[in-house]
């Protein structure tokens, strides 16, 4: 694979990349450090890049390899003394839907990072069982078996019965729209 050519892959799988950061890093600022570590690995080693395999594997592969060590090394040293960043996490909602979705990213938080990998990758990115299982390292049975437990704790997190109908609007926004005249779809 020419230079050229692999600059052009490499370009597009940029917004992927950052997605799945996002739901490893869960902050923009660290996604975004992650996406250009792994650029930067991926591009100084494209030799060893094997043409015609997968680059979105090989690149998730270097992300989430990049990510971990990362995590070894933080798990070393002493980050948010002041609570600056944590601080920032209780912040009230600006619209409809936004307490849920607070909600959601607490439950998600509390996942152990490979059933959040593995989340991400089945279902928010579609990937197949087979190719999280590649990218992650793993046999395929460790991939269900991950994404089962996962959905099984965000739903347990998050108080979701199997037969209860999802709701975008929260009940105390209900009640203040419905107070104040106001109805909601």
């Amino acid at each position: 694979m020419n230079r050229q050519d692999a600059k052009a892959e490499l370009v597009g799988h940029m917004k992927v990349l950052r997605a799945f950061a996002m739901s490893l890093t869960r902050n923009s600022a660290a996604a975004d450090d992650l996406v250009q570590d792994t650029v930067l690995k991926a591009w100084s080693n494209m030799e060893s890049f094997e043409e015609g395999s997968n680059m979105r594997a090989w690149l998730f592969t270097i992300l989430r390899n990049t990510f971990y060590s990362s995590r070894r090394k933080a798990a070393r040293e002493s980050e948010d003394v002041d609570g600056v960043l944590t601080s920032k996490l209780a912040e009230k909602p600006a619209h409809d839907g936004r307490l849920q979705y607070a909600d959601f990213l607490k439950a998600f938080d509390t996942l152990p990072p490979e059933q959040r990998e593995v989340l991400t990758l089945v279902g928010a990115l579609q990937y197949s069982y087979e190719e999280a299982a590649e990218m992650c390292g793993v046999k395929v049975g460790t991939v269900k078996s991950r994404l089962n437990r996962g959905r099984e704790a965000l739903a347990a997190a998050m108080q979701i019965s199997e037969n209860e109908p999802m709701e975008l609007t929260d009940n105390a926004t209900r009640a203040v729209v419905a107070a104040n005249g106001g109805m909601i779809g």
